[in-house]
């Protein structure tokens, strides 16, 4: 097998091939630090984390960049309508982020770099671009020629009278055409600024990007990623701009998740039709954001809907239960190490010909452009297959055969598991959180539960069995189910 990926540039999938045998240079365009992030920005962090993680699985030794864009208009503005520092509210929405995406099991990269750091970075290569006739100054500000780059348009498929054609662009008497982008901007008043040799100001958005992929991965790396809106202009100019200054390709593999939309519209701060990542959080495990996010591929179009979610919340119940009842297998049988005396029973033999099935439909489907929806079908068929066997396991297999083929089952959910992102919880930890969640979202105070569920413990040991029966009762006419075996009392949302 070998791994195959959608290249935007070419538009079709390419034999992935990196620059470095064993070695992988990712770079995603990451925030631009202005406020805290939604399910759109869940999405490209999620994709690309399962990425970054299939690739490390698959042996290669992976440096993963991600940036943070810590100086930029939409910043300048908060920062002027709050009365604060530029520094201040990047850093607010950076820490922010951090905890989103440690919340959803999103891995730190191996560098996150911020623009600011970077400043002297960004002037060298735009003095290189003023070099090569690639750019010019006007009153302070630094323009890159569009028309002076004849490969401009490349990674969009656009050419320049295309672009132009009800291109949104301001009038700009500075600019010699109105789709040059601007490098340096000059500085104005209550902006943040640096010193540079066409004055004081500060960069451009694309020219950040351009330097700090190739201060930590070179002239030419592997792969480019993030969201299809920045195709164009975004990744065009960076692209421009890196090629124009080193004579080199730039990144030799472009990947774009498709956006997160709600009612056909891409979710969006300017629409304000976002939810965020925190607010989801306080209402499904991560885990479940993670399966409906990646029960789509990635350069599809993903819709939100309430719907959606609570079908992966019950689509990653149905995973848990699985790992329950293997645990359970385990913990009766802690012993049991020896494989079955005489061969596993037929429909023992058969489930472990699908877990191994299984893996290698797993590393098919993602080594096809990382197509982890037909990934968790497989997980989903080998589910079933499981619970059958479980089911039969009950009277006819001998424990030793029983706990052989669970611990298989768990070392082969484990396995996937790690490269998804999923089945990261302990299974009854799992319940637990996903039923206090159910609580929040139906208005039920979690502590007051937990009290009348030792009132109803302390009725049972003074034998007061009406008291108990009747907090029973109210607590289902709550939608709070008791059950009760020989190890305790647990509750449910029905």
């Amino acid at each position: 097998m070998a791994l195959r990926v959608y290249n935007t540039q070419t538009r079709r999938k390419e034999l992935f091939e990196p620059v470095k045998a064993g070695k992988v240079g990712l770079y995603v365009c990451g925030i631009t630090a202005y406020d805290t992030c939604h399910v759109g920005h869940a999405r490209s962090a999620v994709v690309f984390d399962v990425m970054a993680r299939f690739l490390k699985h698959r042996g290669y030794d992976v440096t993963f960049v991600k940036n943070f864009t810590d100086v930029d208009d939409k910043i300048i503005n908060k920062a002027n309508g709050l009365g604060r520092t530029t520094g201040d509210i990047a850093e607010q929405y950076i820490r922010e982020h951090n905890e989103d995406m440690d919340a959803l099991g999103v891995k730190r990269p191996t560098v996150a770099p911020r623009a600011t750091e970077h400043i002297d970075g960004m002037i060298r290569l735009i003095e290189t671009l003023l070099q090569k006739d690639l750019a010019y100054v006007a009153d302070g500000d630094v323009y890159f020629s569009v028309e002076s780059f004849s490969e401009y348009g490349k990674l969009s498929g656009r050419s320049l009278d295309d672009m132009m054609v009800g291109a949104r662009v301001d009038i700009n008497e500075k600019k010699r055409n109105p789709l040059d982008f601007a490098l340096w901007k000059a500085s104005k008043q209550n902006e943040p600024w640096w010193e540079s040799p066409w004055g004081k100001g500060r960069p451009g958005w694309h020219i950040e990007c351009s330097v700090m992929s190739q201060k930590y991965l070179g002239d030419t790396f592997d792969i480019h990623g993030g969201g299809e809106d920045l195709i164009f202009p975004h990744h065009e100019n960076e692209m421009a701009q890196s090629t124009g200054a080193t004579g080199k390709p730039f990144a030799r593999y472009w990947l774009h998740n498709g956006f997160v939309r709600v009612d056909h519209e891409k979710m969006s701060k300017s629409l304000g039709n976002f939810a965020t990542i925190r607010d989801m959080l306080k209402l499904y495990h991560p885990e479940v954001l993670r399966l409906f996010i990646l029960q789509s591929h990635y350069r599809s179009p993903l819709d939100f809907a309430e719907t959606s979610i609570h079908e992966a919340r019950l689509g990653l119940e149905r995973f848990y239960a699985l790992l329950k009842s293997v645990k359970d297998v385990i913990s009766a049988s802690p012993n049991v190490d020896t494989p079955p005396v005489g061969g596993f029973s037929k429909p023992g033999a058969e489930m472990l010909n699908r877990l191994q099935l299984l893996k290698t439909q797993f590393l098919e489907a993602m080594e096809d452009d990382f197509n982890t929806a037909r990934a968790i079908g497989y997980l989903f068929d080998t589910v079933k297959q499981a619970n059958n066997y479980l089911e039969l396991a009950k009277k006819r297999a001998p424990s030793s055969e029983k706990t052989a083929i669970v611990r298989e089952i768990k070392e082969s959910m484990t396995e996937i598991g790690e490269v998804l992102g999923l089945f990261q919880e302990d299974p009854d930890t799992y319940f637990r959180l996903d039923q206090e969640r159910e609580a929040v979202k139906r208005g039920l105070d979690i502590t007051e539960i937990e009290r009348f569920l030792e009132e109803r413990n302390l009725a049972r040991v003074n034998k007061e069995w009406a008291k108990a029966d009747q907090i029973r009762i109210d607590l289902s006419a709550r939608g709070v189910i008791l059950k009760d075996s020989a190890s305790g009392t647990t509750w449910m949302i029905e």
